[in-house]
Formats: structure tokens, C-alpha cells, sequence
């Protein structure tokens, strides 16, 4: 008769209590669904309880390859901003891991700079005699394919949300992906230690990710997550909510315990032969091609002769034979060599120059190839030209269509989410998720000394039926009670459709506007929110999916001012000009003819003389050239540059400078074209 006490007494102490029986819960739902449906889970757990892990001994197995037993692969994923990278460099630093800055998985330049993480990164930490391979993933949508290639070396994930915020559309998008590959996921609200946040307010948050889960179609044993609560910033972890623990329990301890106990160890395969499926990949100096991924089946040595598979019409065809010159391991930011390797590992190999992405990497004897996996298509399009302006070869070193290619088709090699077509006349049609993408890809070829031509973004539309389909986003927007006006009639220009709105919780003037819109009318619209809102605005947005055209856009744009003249920008001609528009330019900058100087104050765009200087006279008069007073111009960035070029223009791009010009830079030529229907 000790079963039926035992429910009673779980019955009666599941808000208090963190875990039983290894299936933790919170301390308290707002939802009496989440309440049934846990303790029916208690009573199955009950029923089924065992041991929560087999008392090993050893933690390798023999030849030297760590117990699968011993594993744990685990993605976190969250939302951009809410605290994945900081819980990261906490993790690391709690498991003796020795970090020379802050946001240390965050290697790349471009992700420091701007504070986002733009590709997925691996890691491995060691914890109560257990090895837990970490993998961060970006928060950002137009980022998903880093997410969608890592999902099949885990088991589990850490999804991280906001406490204070709650999940928004990019925390959908991620999480979906995770429960597609059937991960256990468990729940951290982060940013608990925020005076704001309440403990209601973090029931009401678990409550809307239960939702969440449920709707994207989780199963019973998804369903069933931990909640843990934490401040990354701080550096510690609770399953009982709190703002301030005890001084011993301020550190991470109970959110690796829950990954030992809830996340289950790989299903791997020691005795079969080895088989890796390639998930990332990078280049070395020294070793060639460096190739990362999990051992599905196995073990590896160094020394193992292997070879590369591919799938080609359904039949495993052979792409390279090598042998195993390297294997390698990251321990916390380092690097490690390692002898050997087993299956359930995430490790990398080099010795083979030719298998990317996708690829399986076998011993000589197996034919076969594991499956890859499936990527959204590409919903974005741009065109990438040679740079033929006047000005063009002035500040760059590669400028021929031919290094554009090569640099092009190498990083679509190892970034799964673009597509790169060869165009008409050295140009080149890249395919991607989104404008922030294939902006940070453009702000990376002209660091490394690339000009070139980029066209306005183009969407791609899809045929079902001979109805024309494009791709809708859903945009969460969270702004001050005086500016939803603003915004509401920004967006119906743009095609946006409401499909949600009310107070924000927590936060007095504050609104939070869920709505859908087409990706056409989402392009360039960051920065006019920015100013509509006066920078105190959010704004986040997903793919939702493949919906009817939507019929065109309202009007968005100005008409632009552009220079009929070559040479250096005065500040006498600039000075007659200020009342025709905004300036984009400052005095001293060159220009030529058919280049965009500014915005002009109406529809229509407008033809002037920015080079035009001052006649000279014998009258002299004193200090009359010091009274020129200008404006300060606006100055565009690469991101800014992108949504604001209409489908006549073009951006020029070089490493010192971002111009915008039109197309065809002849007058003539522009009002012969303007007379062509348009597509």
C-alpha cells in the first residue's frame, strides 16, 4: 500500500518539490492543465521508477573510447538576447574551464562586435565523471540552418527564455526544429534576479512554453520538462524559484545535474564500424579540412584508414580514401588531440580534403550513408556583381567576378542555408533566409578586400495550384503605448495583418503586437521602426510559412536624389541642396553620375549637382566662405543600405565605403528603362 500514500503525498507536495523519481518539475503552475498533466506523469514515473544511473565504475571502454553511458549532447537554444551565450561562459567556467573573456564561444569577430551568435559552436565539459558535449546555436531566424544541421547530434536541449519576456518568435522557430528531432528539452527561465520578475510571472511564462510545446505538437514525454530557474549574469541555477540563493548553491550545479539525469545517453554502437555523419566544418593551415560531427557507430583511431560518402540519386558514391592524420576534441575553449573516439562522441577529424556538410565519413568497408538532414528553403534572393561603377578598384584587391565565385561557392560549402546560381555576365544569384544573413556574408567578403555589386533583395515566390504563394513572417513587436498608432499604419503599408494585441505584463505603457506579415514588406523596415519608436521599440521576427500574394505594397519609399556630376561633393552645392531632401553624403566624399546622394522630399526622384562649385570673383570678402552650415547627413550602414535600395538600384560595396547608385548610371538610359513594364 506504499504506491497510493506515495501519489497522495506527491499529490500534495508537487509545488514545493523540484523533482522525484528523476522527472523534475517547477514549483508551482498557473495552469491547471500543466498540474494534471505532470502528476499523471508522477504516477507513470512511479510505476516505471529505476535507478537514475547504472553505477559505472570506468568511464571509458575498452581501446580507449569514452562509455556512450558517460555522454550527454546537449544544443542550447533560446531567443536572441536572452542569456544563452553569458550561460554558456557560466557552464564552462563552473566545470574548471579557463576563459579569457566574456561570451567566449563567441569566436568570430562580427558576433563580438554586433552581440549576436551567428554560427553554431561545440564545446565539451566534464561533470560528476560525465561528459557533456555542449552545443550553442544562434537565436536569430535568419540563422536557422546553423540550428537545423546541429539538432541531429543531440539528445536534448536547453531551452532558454526570457522570465521577464516570455517566448517569443524566434524561440518558436528553434524549439520547433529541436522537437521535429524528438530532443528532451528542459526549461531555464533566465533573468529571475530581475526586480521585475515575479513568481507568478514565471508560472504564466511556463504555462505559455507548455502551450507552446503542445502546439507544435510535442510528445507526452516532451511534454514532461524540468524547469530550472537562473540568472546567467549572476552565475547560478535553482529548480525552486528564488532571487537570491544561499552562497553554496550560487553556481550551476543543478542545471548540469538535471542535463545528467533528464537528457538520456546516446543510443550508440561500439562494436559496429565506424561511421560520422559531418555536421560542421572548417579549414586549417596546416591540417586542410577540418571535419566535425557525432559518431553514430563504432570507434576511430588515429591512423584508421577511412573514406568520404555522398548521396547521389539514392546509390552511396565514394567521393575521397585518406586515413585519420588528427583527432580532436574541444574541451572547454581549447582545442584537445585525442588517440581514439567512440560512438555517441561529438569529435573532429582531419586527413580528408574533399567531404563536406552533409557527408558520411566510414571505415573502407561500409558502403553506406546515414541520412542528413532536411533545411527550410531559402526564402531571400540576392544578385552579386562585379563592382563597374567609375570608382570601382580604388580600395579593394579581389575584383573579378571569378574571385566573387570562389569566395562565394566556399562559403556556400560550408553554410548549408545558401544557395549559390551563377547569373548572367560575372554575377552570381545567393539564396538565403533572410536580409541579416546574407548582410553579414557581404560584411565579410569586404573586410577581406572584396567590391562588388549587390541588388536589392528579391523574395521567393512559389507556384502551388497556379495560385503564387510568398513567405509570411510573424512579427512580435513590443513598443510604448503612444507609438502602436504609428507603427499599426507603418505596417499596413506593408501588407501586416494583426493577429494579436494587449498590454504587456509587468511593464506600465507598454504594448505587444503579434502580427503577420510578407517577407517583401519586412525588408528595410528595421530601421523606420527604429525611428518611429524613437529606439524604444522591439521587434522580432520568424518565417512562418508559404501563404496567397498578398497584392503590392503600399508606398514605403521616398523618390532619391541623384548626382549628375563626377567629382568631389562641395559644401556650396550641398548647401542649396539640403532643401530637396535628406543628404546621405558629407563634403570632400567623390561621387559620379547616376550615384544616390540623398532621399528626396517627394515620389519622384530627382537629378542634381552635388560637385558644383562656388564661381570665383576678384571682390573678396572676408569670412564668407566659413557661413556654410549643413545638416549632418545620414549615414548608411550595410543593413540600412539593403532595405532601402529599390529594385532600380544597386549598392556598391568596397572595404572603405557603402554607396548607393542606380543601375543604369546614364540619364537617358534610366528614363528609356523607366518606360518598360515593370515584372
Amino acid at each position: 500500500m506504499a504506491g497510493p500514500i506515495l501519489l497522495r503525498s506527491l499529490w500534495s507536495s508537487t509545488r514545493k518539490s523540484a523533482s522525484s523519481f528523476n522527472c523534475s518539475s517547477s514549483p508551482s503552475f498557473s495552469s491547471s492543465r500543466s498540474f494534471l498533466y505532470r502528476f499523471n506523469h508522477f504516477s507513470r514515473a512511479f510505476s516505471a521508477a529505476a535507478p537514475a544511473s547504472s553505477a559505472t565504475t570506468s568511464a571509458s571502454i575498452p581501446g580507449g573510447a569514452l562509455d556512450p553511458s558517460r555522454l550527454r549532447n546537449v544544443a542550447v537554444i533560446a531567443h536572441v538576447d536572452h542569456g544563452k551565450t553569458t550561460l554558456m561562459d557560466r557552464l564552462l567556467r563552473q566545470c574548471g574551464a579557463d576563459i579569457p573573456h566574456e561570451r567566449a564561444m563567441d569566436s568570430i569577430t562580427l558576433e563580438r562586435e554586433r552581440g549576436i551568435t551567428i554560427a553554431s559552436k561545440v564545446t565539451s565539459i566534464s561533470w560528476k565523471e560525465n561528459e557533456l558535449n555542449m552545443v550553442d546555436t544562434p537565436g536569430h531566424a535568419d540563422f536557422g540552418g546553423e540550428v537545423e544541421r546541429v539538432v541531429g547530434m543531440v539528445e536534448g536541449a536547453v531551452l532558454v527564455v526570457d522570465a521577464g519576456e516570455g517566448p517569443l518568435a524566434q524561440t518558436k522557430f528553434v524549439l520547433a526544429k529541436a522537437l521535429k528531432y524528438g530532443l528532451r528539452p528542459i526549461l531555464l527561465l533566465n533573468k529571475v534576479d530581475r526586480p521585475a520578475v515575479t513568481e507568478e510571472m514565471c508560472d504564466e511564462v511556463e504555462s505559455l512554453v507548455f502551450d507552446l510545446f503542445a502546439n507544435l505538437g510535442a510528445t507526452e514525454e516532451q511534454l514532461d520538462f524540468p524547469v530550472l530557474y537562473a540568472s546567467a549574469k549572476e552565475g547560478w541555477a535553482s529548480t525552486t524559484f528564488t532571487k537570491d540563493p544561499p552562497d553554496e548553491a550560487k553556481n550551476m550545479s543543478q542545471l548540469l545535474d538535471a542535463i545528467v539525469s533528464h537528457v538520456p545517453p546516446p543510443n550508440a554502437n561500439i562494436d559496429a564500424p565506424f561511421q560520422m555523419l559531418v555536421s560542421m566544418m572548417e579549414k586549417d593551415f596546416y591540417l586542410g579540412r577540418i571535419l566535425t560531427g557525432r559518431v553514430y557507430t563504432g570507434v576511430v583511431r588515429v591512423g584508421d584508414r577511412i573514406h568520404g560518402l555522398r548521396n547521389k540519386d539514392s546509390v552511396a558514391e565514394k567521393i575521397e580514401d585518406g586515413k585519420v592524420v588528427k583527432l580532436m576534441k574541444k574541451k572547454g575553449t581549447n582545442m584537445v588531440l585525442t588517440e581514439c573516439a567512440g560512438a555517441g562522441d561529438i569529435i573532429s577529424i582531419a586527413g580528408l580534403a574533399s567531404p563536406s556538410i552533409g557527408h558520411t565519413v566510414a571505415t573502407a568497408e561500409v558502403m553506406s550513408v546515414l541520412p542528413t538532414v532536411e533545411l527550410d528553403p531559402p526564402t531571400i534572393s540576392m544578385t552579386f556583381g562585379v563592382n563597374d561603377s567609375p570608382l570601382a578598384g580604388r580600395d579593394g584587391t579581389h575584383l573579378t567576378g571569378g574571385r566573387i565565385g570562389d569566395r562565394l561557392m566556399a562559403e556556400a560549402e560550408t553554410n548549408l542555408a545558401i544557395n549559390v546560381l551563377p547569373g548572367l555576365s560575372e554575377s552570381f544569384e545567393v539564396q538565403g533566409r533572410g536580409e541579416l544573413q546574407l548582410g553579414i556574408l557581404i560584411e565579410n567578403m569586404r573586410r577581406e578586400g572584396f567590391e562588388l555589386s549587390v541588388s536589392p533583395p528579391k523574395v521567393m515566390y512559389k507556384s502551388e495550384n497556379g495560385q503564387k504563394l510568398e513567405p509570411i513572417e510573424e512579427v512580435t513587436i513590443e513598443v510604448n503605448d503612444e507609438h502602436v498608432g504609428l507603427v499599426m499604419e507603418g505596417l499596413s503599408h506593408r501588407r501586416g495583418e494583426v493577429t494579436d494585441m494587449g498590454p504587456v505584463s509587468g511593464a506600465v505603457g507598454r504594448t505587444r503586437l503579434t502580427l503577420t506579415c510578407p517577407s517583401r514588406g519586412l525588408v528595410g523596415y528595421r530601421s523606420v521602426f527604429s525611428s518611429d519608436t524613437r529606439g524604444t521599440g522591439f521587434m522580432h521576427r520568424a518565417f512562418l510559412s508559404y501563404e496567397k500574394f498578398r497584392g503590392p505594397l503600399g508606398n514605403v519609399r521616398k523618390g532619391v536624389l541623384v548626382s549628375m556630376g563626377f567629382g568631389t561633393i562641395t559644401a556650396h552645392a550641398l548647401m542649396s541642396l539640403e532643401a530637396r531632401g535628406i543628404l546621405f553624403v558629407t563634403p570632400g566624399m567623390e561621387t559620379y553620375d547616376g550615384m544616390i546622394v540623398g532621399e528626396h522630399s517627394r515620389d519622384t526622384d530627382l537629378d542634381i549637382n552635388p560637385v558644383r562649385a562656388k564661381e570665383l570673383t576678384n571682390i573678396r570678402a572676408a569670412t564668407k566662405d566659413e557661413n556654410v552650415k549643413l545638416s549632418p547627413p545620414r549615414l548608411m550602414t550595410l543593413e540600412e543600405a539593403i532595405g532601402y535600395v529599390a529594385s532600380d538600384e544597386l549598392i556598391e560595396v568596397t572595404p572603405k565605403a557603402i554607396r548607393l547608385r542606380k543601375k543604369y548610371l546614364d540619364v537617358n538610359k534610366r528614363k528609356a528603362m523607366s518606360k518598360k513594364p515593370k515584372e
